[in-house]
């Protein structure tokens, strides 16, 4: 088995017919599909057989995410597939074997990923990370909000840069959000409300922006559906000004789907006589991994004068298994004993902010030596959105 990066045009195509295949799709005009594999600027990796013919294929997408307020190379590995002949000889391993270090040396902090199986991807050094809430009710739930202020919707030909810089101002307070820049941020406003019933809205009060929304018309029996792709608010006045946009149409739709971070619980917040008209749902889809130990604890938000020692162990990138310690100033190597050991995974989730101490000192992988009062004040809970997928 040879594992290497997909090199020519031909390559890459047969890459896209394994993803076609593995995630149940279609191709229509395989020429049309031939031509348009060209050379990409994110790695494809693939493992070819002893005869060179392509097994298994995986993108490592390149993004830059935020992390406590700093923005930080990350991967987001995309197409894991294998042909159906070639599944379980071990090649989508093999190319993770390749992969993570490869990332790891061209700067990933992080790499992130949309699980089929979080056990599968445990094995090599991803956690979870995100959970989504969502809510779906009737319009009449938001009868008691008004928005009063302008609502401006994006047609195609507006220019975009607004757009990039109000999401990109929204998501700088949420870790493992992506950077969008004008090219990401025309994909997600890409279609036609009278074609795919899609619209994007920018909010406004004393023409100062304060929401966006993009939601999709989904026609369901026996009423439509408004669901919510994407949205931010800037404060309370956004946040309600979004709902009370949303209160706009309850004429139109039998049930909104409106998805929030976990760090925003609704029933918390709205103010309905209907809150029993609200039902709630968590999804665990989302998973990160550490590709740089000291990177990572040089970026994220340390309180001022402490100082702790922790252990990480990595089976898959040696580079990454170390102790040190780490100060609000410096991250250095030491052979001193830990404060606090723990596995990869369990450091991914920790560090974004997935979980606190104390809930990941439930973990078997966790285990804390002393210095607690600190490392309490290090790893807890922070604000995560993930809303592009790959």
């Amino acid at each position: 088995m040879q594992i290497r990066q997909l090199s020519t045009d031909e390559e890459r195509f047969q890459a896209r017919l394994i993803s076609t295949l593995a995630f149940h799709g279609r191709m229509e005009d395989p020429e049309k599909a031939r031509a348009e594999s060209g050379p990409e600027s994110d790695p494809h990796w693939g493992a070819f057989d002893d005869d060179g013919t392509l097994m298994a294929h995986i993108i490592d997408n390149q993004h830059t995410v935020w992390l406590d307020g700093t923005l930080v190379p990350s991967g987001g590995v995309g197409a894991v597939s294998t042909l159906p002949e070639y599944r379980i000889t071990g090649a989508v391993r093999e190319i993770f074997g390749a992969l993570l270090p490869a990332g790891r040396e061209s700067g990933e902090v992080l790499s992130t990923l949309f699980p089929f199986n979080h056990a599968f991807y445990r094995k090599f050094g991803y956690e979870t990370a995100y959970w989504k809430n969502q809510y779906a009710f009737p319009p009449a739930v938001l009868r008691d909000y008004r928005f009063t202020g302008k609502a401006v919707r994006w047609k195609k030909g507006d220019p975009v840069a607004p757009w990039t810089e109000m999401y990109n101002r929204f998501a700088s307070g949420y870790n493992l959000a992506l950077q969008w820049d004008d090219k990401r941020t025309a994909e997600h406003l890409e279609g036609e409300w009278y074609r795919d019933r899609k619209f994007c809205y920018l909010l406004t009060e004393a023409e100062q922006p304060v929401a966006f929304i993009i939601f999709q018309d989904i026609r369901h029996d026996p009423a439509a559906i408004l669901e919510v792709k994407q949205m931010g608010w800037f404060g309370r006045a956004g946040f309600e000004a979004m709902l009370g946009f949303l209160a706009r149409f309850s004429a139109d739709y039998g049930t909104i789907r409106l998805f929030l971070p976990r760090e925003v619980e609704l029933f918390s917040l709205i103010h309905t006589p209907h809150p029993y008209d609200i039902e709630k749902t968590a999804s665990q889809g989302f998973m990160v991994r550490v590709m740089n130990t000291e990177k990572l604890l040089r970026t994220i938000r340390k309180p001022a004068g402490c100082r702790f020692v922790i252990r990480v162990a990595d089976d898959m990138i040696p580079e990454n298994s170390g102790t040190w310690a780490v100060t609000d100033q410096l991250v250095t190597p030491v052979g001193e004993s830990p404060d606090l050991s723990v596995s990869v995974q369990a450091l991914g989730q920790m560090a974004c902010g997935a979980s606190s101490l104390a809930e990941a000192l439930l973990r078997e992988d966790t285990v804390l030596h002393g210095n607690r009062e600190i490392l309490d004040r290090v790893f807890v809970r922070k604000p995560i959105l993930v809303e592009d997928h790959y």
